[in-house]
């Protein structure tokens, strides 16, 4: 018997009829299954049509599981248009078993009008929970692997959404996620979801099925790997902290930002508080006129300190710390981005009085995404009200991000400190405080945020997106080793 089963759902796209003719005739493929939702009348010699929900739901999957009479299973969770060629599926069948794998994914090409270019992929570490995590148009997976997964770790009633997401999770924990750093197939015309509906899918309000769903699978992982902190786990701040030189500072680090970096300071220095502030601009060594600005506005505004960091080695996360650590710096710290803007004179109050009643360590707001000219633009207000107060700090563990503005007790962070780097530094800081204090939220829009070409994050390449999601998932992985190692000790 050939060692693999092929399974696509069924599409009425032009290629799909000649998709399977050439999935069916690879030498080691003994059956294609075909999902399908409604009666399909194809005769595809070497195919088999499963009449199933979608392959993303927990019962679909494990059907496919006793339909495949192989060891391994091809998955192809949207019908796309590959080409593979024999020696591809040699070659991850040899690393499947060689490492026994519970997955195996590749890098491929895609194929469009405008040429063939390479779509490298992450490699699978610990921390690798996003459920968006990229492992391409397909997947192999090991059969048994996956009816152990069910059989051992019964999983959530219902699963509709999240069930290629919950196996993902549950095979991770005895098998290994292999990707193989070679491209082996390539994909014709893909139609993957590019810019803001892919950031803020996680955000958007019609996703709310699919996101509670994922966030229940997540929180049984957690579980299951002992690094589930219940939610009377976290503490709040004592108020007894040591004397400040005010209440709260507004923290911009800032770096070659001439056209923006004035208006972002006079939106911290216009806030109306019941208490004293001042704003703290961290000029991390510009070189377009930025440091000239600064200096103005520091002349006319004596509630300004404009400091430049001796060293000029600093990420966004090293000139926080230089704020943090400096002299004026407040009782609470307060973000501000040096492109971006206070929704209002009355932002900083709103989550300094947070900080202060409920006692957390950090409070994240909202905000609007708006365009350089200061118009909203999609998708509007970003709440992550994807939170919730018992859930939430292990959640985080699986979006790719908390929210703006942020707020902090400076003496905590001066304690925990930001890592040195541009990117993360502040998702980092989150996970961390999360792991043992509350996060305070607010869902009202408190912050514009632009979108505009100058962004650290816009427009960036397959090769730097993927550095930035494997610096996070490096995060996450730090952070759920630390849970673990504190449950641990707990039972100790």
């Amino acid at each position: 018997m050939k060692p693999l089963t092929v399974a696509i759902p069924y599409s009425p796209a032009p290629f799909f009829v000649k998709l399977l003719l050439s999935l069916a005739q690879l030498p080691a493929v003994e059956r294609v299954i075909i999902v399908a939702q409604e009666p399909v009348h194809l005769r595809i010699p070497g195919s088999h049509i499963l009449a199933a929900a979608p392959v993303t739901t927990q019962a679909t999957l494990e059907q496919l599981a006793a339909e495949a009479p192989t060891d391994y299973l091809l998955l192809l969770p949207r019908p796309l248009h590959v080409v593979i060629e024999a020696e591809a599926l040699d070659r991850m069948l040899a690393a499947a078993q060689a490492v026994g794998a519970g997955i195996i994914y590749s890098d491929f090409y895609d194929e469009s009008k405008h040429g063939k270019t390479l779509h490298p992929l992450n490699d699978y570490q610990t921390g690798s929970v996003r459920d968006d995590f990229d492992f391409g148009p397909m997947a192999l997976f090991s059969v048994p692997g996956i009816r152990e997964a069910f059989r051992e770790h019964a999983s959530l009633p219902c699963i509709r959404f999240a069930g290629l997401y919950d196996l993902r999770l549950k095979l991770s924990i005895h098998y290994p996620v292999h990707h193989l750093q070679e491209p082996l197939y390539s994909v014709i015309g893909a139609d993957d979801p590019t810019g803001s509906e892919k950031l803020f899918a996680y955000v958007d309000p019609r996703n709310q099925a699919v996101q509670t769903e994922m966030e229940a699978v997540f929180t049984d992982y957690l579980k299951r790997i002992g690094a589930y902190l219940p939610p009377d786990h976290l503490r709040r701040l004592d108020n007894g902290t040591p004397s400040f030189p005010v209440e709260a500072s507004v923290i911009i680090p800032v770096r070659n930002r001439q056209g923006t970096i004035a208006e972002a300071a006079r939106s911290a220095l216009s806030q109306k508080t019941d208490f004293p502030f001042n704003v703290i601009v961290v000029d991390n060594h510009s070189t377009d006129g930025t440091t000239a600005v600064i200096a103005d506005l520091a002349k006319a505004h004596s509630r300004l300190r404009h400091i430049i960091p001796v060293r000029a080695d600093l990420g966004i996360g090293g000139c926080w710390n230089e704020a943090l650590h400096d002299r004026d710096c407040g009782r609470y710290s307060v973000q501000l981005d040096s492109d971006d803007l206070y929704g209002s004179d009355r932002t900083l109050q709103r989550m300094v009085d947070v900080l202060r009643q409920d006692r957390c360590a950090m409070v994240v707001g909202s905000y609007t995404l708006v365009d350089e000219r200061l118009e909203e633009i999609p998708p509007g207000l970003v709440d992550h009200r994807e939170w919730t107060d018992t859930n939430g700090h292990n959640n985080a563990l699986r979006v790719n991000g908390l929210g703006a503005p942020r707020a902090f007790d400076t003496g905590l962070m001066r304690a925990i400190g930001f890592l040195n780097v541009s990117y993360g530094e502040d998702y980092a800081a989150a996970l961390r405080i999360c792991r043992e204090y509350r996060i305070g939220r607010i869902y009202e829009s408190l912050y514009l945020c632009r979108r505009w070409s100058g962004n650290t994050d816009a427009a960036l390449d397959i090769e730097a997106a993927n550095r930035n999601d494997a610096f996070k998932d490096g995060i996450r992985t730090a952070e759920i080793v630390a849970r673990q190692e504190m449950n641990q000790h707990n039972k100790t």
